[in-house]
């Protein structure tokens, strides 16, 4: 009998993969992406210090987009870009979250490249 995967832990272990081999620092933190079916999160971390640097979600006000969506996804990388700058943070290490590099990280990668920070 053929068992159904589940989508989440294969996210998930993913996900941690991906962790054991990046790590945020002082000189470059990680941009970590979480999307859920209704929203997108996210948030620069300085893992060493355990502290979240810059954050942004598609349920601020300063975004107009209230989706999970390709558009919302540019708006946000562009925020997050910004709100970066303001703090001096040039570089990051990216943290795709366990999710496949195509359509709304995708698009929230570049139109981060795109506002200023370079990873």
């Amino acid at each position: 009998m053929v068992k159904k995967t589940d989508r989440k832990f294969e996210r998930t272990r993913r996900h941690l993969r991906v962790r054991r081999k990046i790590s945020g620092t002082q000189d470059r933190p990680r941009l970590c992406v979480y999307r859920s079916n209704t929203n997108l999160y996210v948030q620069i971390i300085d893992d060493v210090a355990g502290n979240t640097l810059v954050q942004a979600s598609t349920l601020d006000k300063n975004v107009k987009t209230k989706h999970a969506n390709k558009e919302a996804a540019k708006e946000l990388g562009l925020l997050i870009a910004k709100k970066a700058a303001e703090k001096n943070i040039t570089t990051v290490v990216f943290d795709r979250g366990g999710y496949v590099y195509h359509g709304v990280v995708k698009e929230l990668a570049e139109a981060a490249r795109e506002g200023g920070l370079k990873f």
